[in-house]
């Protein structure tokens, strides 16, 4: 599994136990796999495909330097799963097995996107403990909410057809399947704070006397193109890169990052001069020097944090989270044990799910539009490589043709010029 993933980036691996000993529909059957993006765990059977109704709050919308807007926050979440619950009953459904699954379980999905927009916003840089308690803290009041809306809605329209027998009918919520967890595999191998802020026995008691309209309520979707639509950073994803150019099927669409532009121009930097750097360095400001530190700390893109930091947010999340969430692996250089080392470490974080495994390609896309040789330096990303490696030097044939006939310039033979390159 790990050769293949190392190769491609699949599959993407999805751990059993945690689907399913922490799964609310446990006494309806087994969780036999994830959907495609892997936020999803509902149970199929023989007259049952596994459907689930999908939505995700933007999150910086309700942080500001001070922390999160509880009220405004929970009003929105509690709108949200009311919403998502009449689609259930406005949908179409292309095949009776679905239309079976989705009205006797009624599951939604509500997740989140913006979380690195919304540290931006607070000054938190994604590789930092702040970063995990605010993980935490949001997918926590999210949790909450999210309950409680479905809760009201049991109260008004009742509970779904298959909540006798549940785990919220036998009084556990999804921050109580933990210790079922920690029993089934043993304590030594679950590694997971179950520290709580909010009072959630006022949960437990709405969850008794009301039931629960919908047998999932959580899922975190990879919201890839949503968030592009609204302009945030997509899902729980850190920036991949604060300038590059992305492809779908509407086309191809430059992103940058506007937090780091406008905090460039407060600090009176964003020039033309940066945006060549910007080009020149793959959207990575780490190298460049004029950039204060404290900046390329909170600035730091998806290849530049350790892979750790990712699992670690992710862990506060999962313990919130009744299915699970679409999280993708960043490194920058994989090899056999980094990989193994770090998937044991989201199974001991106690993980369900994992998404794509990303690594940086051996090439680079070429720069037409930049000068690169009046720096005199080479990317991080040339760094150590001889000149017969199967590198694709980044070129502009323009700007080459002028340093070599620049005065007091000529060839020195050594194979690093662009021309034998």
């Amino acid at each position: 599994m790990l050769s293949m993933l190392f190769e491609t980036g699949h599959p993407w691996i999805t751990f059993k136990d945690p689907s399913n000993i922490r799964s609310p529909q446990d006494h309806t059957g087994v969780v036999h796999s994830s959907n495609l993006c892997t936020e999803i765990l509902l149970n199929t059977s023989n007259d049952e495909v596994a459907v689930c109704n999908l939505g995700s709050i933007n999150l910086v919308e309700f942080v500001s330097e001070d922390g999160i807007d509880e009220k405004l926050l929970s009003s929105c979440v509690q709108t949200a799963i009311r919403m998502l619950d009449n689609v259930i009953d406005l949908n179409f459904y292309p095949i009776e097995e679905a239309k079976n699954a989705n009205l006797r379980h009624r599951p939604v999905g509500l997740g989140l996107m913006g979380f690195q927009d919304a540290l931006y916003v607070q000054n938190i840089p994604y590789s930092s403990p702040e970063a995990v308690e605010f993980a935490d803290k949001s997918m926590e009041m999210i949790s909450y909410y999210a309950i409680l809306g479905s809760t009201e809605l049991a109260r008004e329209r009742g509970s779904y057809p298959t909540y006798k027998g549940s785990k919220w009918d036998r009084g556990l919520l999804p921050i109580d399947t933990l210790d079922l967890l920690i029993e089934d595999r043993g304590g030594e191998w679950l590694e997971v704070s179950t520290t709580t802020t909010l009072d959630w026995d006022k949960v437990r008691e709405a969850v008794r006397l009301y039931g629960m309209r919908n047998s999932n309520t959580m899922a975190i979707a990879p919201t890839a193109t949503i968030s592009n639509i609204t302009g945030v950073t997509q899902s729980i994803e850190p920036m991949y890169k604060h300038l590059f150019s992305k492809s779908n099927l509407s086309g191809e669409f430059l992103v940058h990052n506007d937090h780091l532009v406008r905090e460039l121009k407060r600090l009176g930097i964003w020039d033309l001069e940066m945006i060549d750097d910007l080009k020149y360095f793959d959207g990575s400001i780490q190298e460049i020097d004029r950039i204060p530190d404290h900046v390329k700390r909170l600035y730091q893109c998806a290849f530049e944090i350790e892979p750790e930091w990712l699992i670690e947010c992710a862990s506060r999340r999962q313990k919130w989270i009744d299915m699970g969430q679409s999280l993708n692996l960043y490194i920058a250089e994989p090899n056999g044990k980094k990989l193994n080392d770090m998937y044991f470490l989201a199974w001991r974080r106690g993980l369900k799910t994992t998404y794509y495994l990303r690594s940086l390609g051996a090439t680079q896309i070429e720069k037409s539009t930049t000068d690169i040789n009046r720096r005199g330096l080479q990317p991080r990303w040339m760094k150590n490589k001889s000149a017969s490696s199967n590198v694709t030097v980044e070129r502009n044939e323009v700007a080459s043709t002028t340093y070599l006939m620049t005065e007091g310039k000529s060839c020195n033979l050594d194979g690093e010029c662009e021309s034998c390159q």
